[in-house]
């Protein structure tokens, strides 16, 4: 794996060093909120779909330009979450019985094309056990830079038109897989879904596509959005993750944290996300438990407010354009 990274500055802190017993006392609390959550999980996963059906109907009822491009932005925003449902699974946090990964990868994974919940894992697990170190995917690819943080304001204009018109998808769909085969061997499924179903679930799919005649809705309102529209969200919020290019294995040093106002989490859902540095902390914890743990930190003044960012456009502003 050959690296490439750019020596960057690192980030302020987010996290407050603690004293050993404020920081027993922090994770004990934690501990009791370790674990999946299935029906905040479901309810995202059916919300989604309810969404992209809803606005597909009434695009085609319609028939007008205008709810078409309303339709193809929503469709977007829901497959981003469709993606960052994968992510929750991968950490075994929407189920951990037997049936969770294939329910995830037909209803999610699946209809994003190039991702199942086993081929992801390998990738993001591995970013997580081997962070910021040679043997992190993540950190290989996003490096460079197309990567490096600030950035003027006309490569990141030039960057985003490239998503938004496909151009970075063949790039984007290669930093979701793995080349490594003794880290493969690593982070194996307890219950993988067979092979089977996946070439079963599109044969399926073109059927039913062929019958209905559902073709030209199919490629305008589910293809075009996801290598557009949905590549810049997925770019943002890589971006959001961390500061890449950094030569430093210290989560402070290279991860965000921002808190986004309410019109923000209703326009672009991302399950918390953005509150990311706790998820790296604690990758046992379900999404929906992320904003009482921020709660819990920042309440025992663990948490350098002054660097904590204040939705997208400060994070865009202080972070992506400083130069």
């Amino acid at each position: 794996m050959v690296m490439t990274a750019v020596n960057q500055k690192t980030l302020p802190p987010i996290i407050k060093a603690a004293s050993p017993e404020r920081e027993a006392e922090m994770r004990a609390q934690i501990r009791k909120l370790v674990g999946a959550r299935a029906a905040p999980f479901m309810r995202q996963l059916i919300g989604a779909w309810c969404v992209i059906i809803g606005a597909i109907s009434l695009a085609i009822w319609l028939d007008n330009v205008w709810m078409s491009l309303a339709t193809i932005f929503l469709v977007a925003t829901r497959q981003n979450l469709l993606g960052l449902l994968v992510h929750e699974q991968v950490h075994r946090l929407g189920s951990r019985g037997r049936y969770g990964d294939l329910i995830t990868n037909l209803f999610a994974a699946y209809p994003l094309l190039v991702l199942t919940v086993e081929g992801y894992a390998q990738v993001h697990l591995a970013h997580h056990k081997y962070f910021y170190t040679e043997k992190d995917p993540d950190y290989a690819r996003k490096s460079g830079t197309e990567w490096s943080i600030p950035m003027s304001r006309g490569q990141f204009a030039r960057m985003l038109l490239q998503d938004i018109l496909g151009i970075n998808i063949v790039r984007l769909i290669r930093s979701k897989k793995l080349e490594t085969d003794s880290v493969r061997d690593e982070f194996r499924r307890r219950y993988p879904t067979p092979q089977w179903v996946r070439p079963t679930f599109w044969i399926v799919v073109a059927g039913a596509l062929s019958y209905s005649g559902g073709w030209v809705y199919f490629l305008l309102y589910w293809i075009l959005p996801l290598l557009t529209v949905a590549q810049c969200l997925v770019r943002l919020g890589a971006l959001s993750e961390h500061k890449y290019n950094v030569n430093s294995t210290e989560l402070n040093d290279s991860t965000h944290l921002i808190e986004l106002s309410w019109w923000e989490r209703a326009l672009l859902p991302n399950m918390n996300f953005t509150l990311h540095h706790y998820h790296h902390m604690f990758p046992g914890l379900s999404f929906t438990t992320l904003p009482l743990v921020h709660r819990m930190y920042t309440e025992a003044n663990l948490v350098h407010r002054e660097n904590v960012l204040h939705g997208y456009a400060d994070f865009i502003r202080r972070r992506i354009l400083a130069k």
